[in-house]
């Protein structure tokens, strides 16, 4: 069984796009590598999510064209995801014991 925290997932909805700032849309994106536990109707473990708004999911999910900023869609996707688990330190939704 995969691992699943509505914390973490639901958490998403009060913060702002990290790549963009913007608000309102953000959602937790998983990871989309095989590499990191996704499968055929399978998503990745919840501590693989990203914090987008629903443009860059988009992009990530390859529905949208991808920002030139980036290479590939995964290149994207873990740039938000660096910069998602910072934020969870940062804000206290994780906390280190």
């Amino acid at each position: 069984m995969s691992f699943r925290s509505k914390k973490i997932t639901d958490a998403a909805e009060h913060e702002p796009c990290v790549l963009c700032g913007s608000r309102g849309t953000t959602v937790a994106a998983h990871a989309n590598s095989v590499a990191l536990g996704k499968g055929k109707g399978i998503k990745a473990p919840d501590y693989y999510v990203a914090y987008v708004c629903h443009d860059h999911h988009l992009q990530i999910d390859g529905q949208k064209p991808l920002d030139r900023a980036y290479s590939s869609p995964m290149e994207m996707w873990q740039w938000a995801y660096i910069k998602t688990v910072a934020r969870w330190f940062q804000t206290g939704l994780v906390v280190v014991k």
